[in-house]
């Protein structure tokens, strides 16, 4: 008997490790589920890889961005793999560039997994900035029952108005989000050529000085010669 409940605790611990919201009585508090948006940059070592959960609920629109502002290393490659994944585990899609975007909606409540990995560059770090969240069309599936209840129509309008506005709102902020990931990827090339013409022209302002003192050096010694009967200079 002992053996058959020893085998079936870790099935009843899968069972209850797949949830990914806590039930709650309808006069409890809201789930707290944390922000809906983030931007950030990570730094990837070589070969390294990132992970990060986000709260999502169903019927939402999840939008993953993310762009490599610099690279280390010998090889230089600027390639990272950005994927998306299920509550439970499945892999949504994937990205494989210098910069791209993962947009999906979600089918069910939970925490979605994100990943971004350096496995291209494995002698090198890489800084990549990360722009992801959740947005719904609605107000949110926690005040459903809210909105059945209100009887005003006029509310309800300036409600609908409200969240169109703020809508719009979320995706002037993706937009500038992209562009300061531009601006920061940009800003970065600018500075590593900047740091490259500074040391090339240091080098080449150091050979020609020393090709020119070698070239007056050997000037020099063709007519550093003692004049005699039988030996003479050379020009």
């Amino acid at each position: 008997m002992l053996p058959v409940v020893v085998s079936l605790l870790p099935l009843l611990w899968f069972s209850t490790a797949q949830k990914s919201e806590p039930l709650s009585d309808p006069s409890s508090q809201p789930l707290f589920r944390g922000a809906d948006r983030y931007d950030f940059a990570v730094l990837l070592g070589p070969g390294g890889t990132e992970c990060f959960w986000h709260f999502a609920h169903q019927d939402g629109y999840f939008y993953y961005g993310y762009e490599v502002q610099w690279t280390s290393g010998i090889m230089q490659n600027k390639h990272v793999t950005a994927s998306a994944f299920t509550p439970e585990g499945f892999q949504i899609e994937q990205s494989q560039d210098t910069r791209g975007q993962i947009n999906f909606k979600t089918k069910e409540t939970g925490f979605y997994q994100i990943c971004v990995n350096n496995w291209q560059n494995s002698f090198g770090q890489a800084q990549v900035y990360l722009n992801f969240g959740v947005y719904y069309d609605g107000v949110g599936p926690e005040h459903v029952d809210d909105q059945k209840q209100k009887l005003n129509d006029t509310l309800v309008t300036i409600e609908e108005s409200a969240q169109i506005v703020q809508n719009r709102v979320l995706h002037m902020w993706r937009y500038y989000n992209f562009a300061r990931m531009r601006k920061g990827s940009d800003y970065y090339i600018l500075l590593s050529n900047y740091h490259y013409v500074n040391w090339w022209s240091a080098v080449q302002s150091l050979l020609i000085v020393a090709s020119g003192v070698l070239q007056l050096y050997f000037l020099k010694r063709l007519f550093n010669m003692k004049t005699t009967d039988t030996q003479k200079p050379r020009c």
